[in-house]
């Protein structure tokens, strides 16, 4: 039976500016202000010592668990960047430097990580959404956004982040088909870290680049040196002026590498080695960028005792804030809450008002409540 080719063999591009040995293809290298290169350098660092900070107050149990970006610095910077302030931010869980860039305070996303409701909440003239811990689940969301922005003919664009692990993911192939019936304005940020929690990129998939993904869903992909700012800002830029002119979507995958933990609450040392580590390592965004910056005479000297002196007042400012109220964990799940959320609602609000029990006093309970139909209320 004769065969005939419908589709011819694709290529995909891989751009690289400034590599890790910083040498620079000055034919590609984007234009950029000398302000906002040393801006874009203050992020990464500001992102960079943010994190480290985190790190050192999760060990101490003042925040919570947490997903560090070391190493993912220039893939975020890079490329929210690009966007203005009435585009629209779509983060997972990793956008810390994003998120700053975003408007975001450090001690907002302190809050965040230490289990405070405000912590999540945008204000009310940013447009992004929240931190989203489900992988992928954000996806769909972000292209509604744009098919929104589109509907009502706003210009604003869209940029979604997701990891690696999220390619995986039945969410991120919805959201990629959409985006390309839709033909919406919504540009997609894959950081390949090279790592899905334990699980390798080459048990992830077995296509040679993330961003091939795209093709089949007919929208462009893009691979870029995502520890090089200068490629990612560039890629970005091209992505988001396609879109905002009504030329649809892209996927950009940024190869880079997680330095740390998936979270604080795992031990990459259990399935990845030291010497893949060390490795990466000297592809470290901020080292390259720095380098690049001291060539054209543009590195502050001060920069990174100001960031830190910046980094401590925000603590400061978190750890001054009251306790939160645990009763507003019953106020976002339901609607009208019903009578068993309600009777535990009861009794921790009599629990709160009584105050911490003295050793030997028993604990105040409230009124008994009417059980519901085939329910047994029991007393301790």
């Amino acid at each position: 039976m004769p065969r005939t080719p419908i589709e011819p063999q694709f290529t995909v591009e891989h751009l690289s500016i400034l590599d890790s040995d910083g040498n620079l293809d000055s034919a590609l290298e984007p234009s950029i202000a000398p302000d906002e290169l040393k801006r874009l350098h203050r992020a990464m660092l500001l992102g960079r010592r943010f994190d480290e900070r985190m790190l050192r107050l999760q060990r101490q149990g003042r925040i919570g668990t947490f997903a560090p970006i070391k190493g993912q610095e220039a893939a975020q910077i890079g490329s929210v960047a690009a966007l203005r302030r009435t585009d629209w931010m779509v983060p997972s869980f990793r956008e810390t430097a994003s998120m700053l860039w975003r408007g975001w305070t450090m001690e907002r996303i302190l809050l965040f990580f230490a289990g405070y409701l405000e912590g999540g909440q945008p204000t009310p003239e940013q447009r992004d959404l929240p931190i989203c811990i489900p992988v992928a689940t954000q996806l769909p969301h972000a292209v509604g956004l744009a098919y929104a922005a589109q509907y009502r003919g706003d210009d604003a664009v869209v940029m979604a982040y997701c990891g690696d692990g999220a390619t995986s993911e039945g969410d991120f192939h919805e959201a990629m088909n959409f985006a390309g019936v839709w033909h919406v304005p919504v540009v997609f940020v894959c950081q390949n870290n090279q790592w899905a929690i334990s699980v390798p990129l080459k048990k992830q998939t077995h296509s040679r680049t993330i961003a091939q993904k795209a093709l089949a869903y007919g929208l462009p992909g893009v691979q870029v040196d995502g520890n090089d700012v200068l490629a990612v800002y560039a890629a970005a830029r091209e992505a988001v002026d396609r879109a905002r002119a009504g030329d649809g979507p892209t996927l950009i995958e940024c190869v880079t590498y997680r330095l740390g933990f998936h979270t604080t609450a795992d031990d990459p040392s259990k399935y990845r080695s030291e010497e893949e580590v060390t490795m990466w390592e000297k592809k470290d965004p901020l080292t390259r960028f720095r380098a690049y910056l001291e060539q054209r005479n543009l590195l502050e000297s001060d920069i990174e005792s100001r960031v830190d002196e910046e980094i401590a007042a925000a603590v400061q400012r978190f750890e001054a804030t009251p306790p939160a109220d645990p009763l507003t964990m019953f106020d976002h799940a339901y609607a009208e809450l019903p009578p068993d959320l309600e009777a535990q609602r009861a009794e921790m609000a009599v629990r709160e008002a009584a105050g911490p029990p003295r050793v030997g006093e028993p604990t105040p309970l409230p009124p008994r409540a009417t059980p519901m139909r085939g329910q047994r209320l029991t007393r301790r």
